[in-house]
């Protein structure tokens, strides 16, 4: 559920910005809700891509100072601090090597084409719901040449039945840990093991699309290395959990790795420097790494508090799934269009400096609207009873529902 309009193009030169009665009402809702969320004084989910470029750039330094050498000399087409990052994921999942890629996107592509290399076949089995297939404009046929098989469309993890019982070969079978476009839904530890179990049984690979593997292991019960150790090759993003400022590894069997930095270079992601985004996941690593744990934990009472505050304000229906979340992500329906509640959570923000929906809004079907919530350092400073009161008050600004 990506919003789309949150990054435009800039006004070309010479050609004048357009008076606000002209301009789309999408778009100055956006500007009204990311000026609302940088005023808040409590946020429920903040997002940290919303700062200026100061105050991350300050933000950056100040805290990277900890984490590593600051005087050491910036990379050059991947060594020293990246090839630090580099050891470091590896270690932490487990695996022989990683590599650093500019996007997951790039990472992904490389990954299961190096597969479909290995593996002879270039079918690659995944969700419909899965990122390439829904957020990546057809790369993986349009440039990589692989053919995805997809495995089910119903918005939850798929089963190993399903695995087992798809009609055609597959070379590579890719999960997406969690399924955001789901709600961020995860399998059990035992479906897990289960469905790799199957893609095995099939003579196929399995690559796991990690991009928020780093909050999964609260939901599983497992270390980090021991998830991974699933798989045979592991994608996660720097930037998704952590709050680096982009970037992604891809993490495996040492010959895979030194594979896919060579189509990283034809890809054009053999970047000259990269130390600031580099700097940025090091720091994720070092101090949200540990509280994911927590957040998750807090995002279960969260949801409960939003439910029960729905229900005591008398909204006809309403919806948090899951129930109880698998990550700190988890997604709140409403029975009205988008710009509806969209309007009221940011009118919210701006007469109270309270915001309680962050994200956008989108349409999940006539008369329903849907929202990402994130649960991170800041909502970790709303009690249930905090949580209930906000929803009150938005609940009011609501119209009836006939």
């Amino acid at each position: 559920m990506t919003d789309k309009g949150e990054l435009h193009e800039e006004q070309p030169a010479g050609q004048a910005r357009p008076e606000p009665a002209e301009r789309p009402a999408a778009e100055l809702l956006r500007e009204r809700r990311a000026a609302a969320q940088r005023q808040a004084r409590r946020t429920l989910s903040h997002a940290d891509w919303g700062s200026t470029m100061r105050e991350r750039l300050a933000h950056l330094t100040e805290s990277a100072a900890g984490v590593y050498d600051l005087d050491e000399p910036a990379d050059i087409y991947g060594n020293r601090v990246v090839a630090a990052l580099e050891e470091r994921v590896a270690a932490l999942l487990g695996t022989e090597a990683a590599a650093f890629f500019p996007t997951g996107t790039m990472a992904q592509q490389v990954a299961l084409r190096c597969w479909a290399g290995r593996t002879g076949d270039q079918a690659v089995a995944l969700h419909a719901l899965a990122h390439p297939e829904v957020h990546e404009r057809h790369a993986f046929s349009q440039v990589s040449g692989l053919r995805p098989i997809l495995v089910t469309d119903e918005p939850r993890q798929p089963t190993a039945e399903e695995i087992r019982d798809l009609a055609e070969p597959f070379g590579t079978l890719m999960l997406e840990l969690p399924l955001r476009d789901a709600g961020f839904l995860l399998p059990s530890w035992e479906e897990l093991t289960a469905l790799v179990e199957a893609a095995r049984e099939r003579d196929a690979v399995v690559h796991f699309d990690g991009a928020r593997l780093w909050e999964c292991a609260e939901h599983f019960g497992r270390p980090l290395e021991e998830i991974a150790g699933l798989a045979d090759s592991v994608y996660v993003s720097f930037y998704k959990s952590l709050g680096g400022l982009g970037g992604a590894a891809l993490a495996g069997p040492r010959t895979l790795v030194e594979e896919a930095r060579t189509w990283r270079h034809r890809y054009g992601g053999m970047i000259f420097q990269q130390f600031p985004t580099v700097l940025s996941a090091l720091v994720g690593l070092e101090r949200e790494l540990p509280r994911l744990p927590e957040y998750v934990r807090h995002a279960r009472v969260v949801a409960a508090a939003l439910r029960e505050g729905f229900a005591g304000a008398g909204v006809a229906w309403s919806r948090v799934h899951p129930g109880v979340p698998h990550t700190h992500e988890f997604q709140v329906w409403l029975p009205y269009e988008p710009d509806v509640v969209a309007e009221a959570a940011v009118r919210q923000a701006e007469e109270t400096s309270v915001m309680l929906f962050a994200s956008a809004w989108t349409g999940a079907g006539p008369g329903i609207a849907c929202t990402e919530v994130s649960v991170r350092a800041a909502g970790l400073e709303w009690t249930a009873d905090d949580v209930r009161a906000a929803v009150r008050d938005f609940a009011a600004r609501l119209p009836a529902v006939p």
